[in-house]
């Protein structure tokens, strides 16, 4: 004879809180086989527990309850394959979103480590004019640049057989009225020794020199520039300086030479006066 069990006993012994088989009962995944109807008492046979480990083995592998629902109601005990792919697609999307933030975190805590050897001073200086190598894009992210310089600017700056001079210079600017997390409308510079003409890809124009900016060196990577940013115009309020330009985003070490992101280093170089 199939023993009955009291709902905490039947609860002690799956390893289930009383609340949660209550929960599967209101939702009907799991009824209780039996409910007194004077004490009002719920009793569950052994096997039950077959159902419940169904339940509880699908929700581990990250379907909704009410995802279960709709298979039981099929007479299935396990999803399709359709949403086998779509929970295996989300699994993927969630292992890259970790493993990029894990790979934040490790290059922040390399970063703070390192952070007392690192020279983080101010310095104003005057940049001189140089004729450059303009591209001009709308990227998502800054972690496209790179790529970008790699696989389009260079190669078409090597075609026209541009020349880049000592000492070696290449800078971003953004061209939008506000700050863009995505879709940042960016312009990449890099200083070469003569003029070319323009092509689809490239254009040649001197930048000008900016008398007086103020530097600041940025390490790390690309996405903790705001960091950075609120350090700079803090000194440039408590100095009594005023911004007359757009600042430049100078890259002196990078993935090209720096495997590690907390090495990389970009001058910040805003115009003041």
């Amino acid at each position: 004879m199939n023993k009955k069990f009291k709902i905490g006993e039947f609860s002690k012994l799956c390893r289930v809180t009383v609340k949660t088989l209550r929960h599967y009962e209101e939702m009907g995944l799991l009824k209780p086989a039996e409910v007194d109807e004077w004490t009002g008492f719920r009793y569950y046979m052994l096997d039950q527990t077959q159902r419940l480990n169904r339940i509880l083995h699908l929700k581990r592998l990250g379907l909704s309850l009410e995802e279960i629902c709709e298979i039981f109601s099929r007479g299935d005990d396990r999803p399709n394959i359709e949403t086998i792919r779509q929970k295996m697609a989300e699994c993927v999307n969630e292992l890259t979103r970790l493993q990029q933030q894990l790979n934040e975190l490790q290059c922040l805590e390399e970063f703070s480590q390192n952070r007392k050897n690192m020279k983080q001073t101010f310095e104003i200086k005057s940049i001189a004019s140089r004729i450059v190598a303009s591209h001009r894009q709308v990227i998502k992210s800054y972690n496209d640049l790179g790529a970008l310089c790699v696989g389009v600017i260079g190669p078409e700056m090597m075609r026209v057989g541009c020349t880049c001079p000592e000492p070696q210079y290449c800078y971003s600017i953004e061209h939008d009225k506000e700050h863009k997390e995505t879709n940042i409308e960016v312009e990449y510079c890099e200083a070469v020794g003569e003029m070319h003409d323009d092509t689809d890809i490239i254009k040649f124009y001197e930048a000008p020199a900016i008398p007086k900016a103020l530097c600041f060196n940025h390490y790390g990577p690309y996405n903790t520039f705001p960091e950075s940013m609120t350090k700079v115009l803090s000194y440039i309020q408590d100095q009594g300086l005023q911004i007359v330009g757009s600042p430049r985003f100078c890259y002196i070490d990078g993935a090209w030479n720096k495997e590690n992101e907390s090495e990389w280093l970009t001058e910040i170089q805003i115009p003041v006066e």
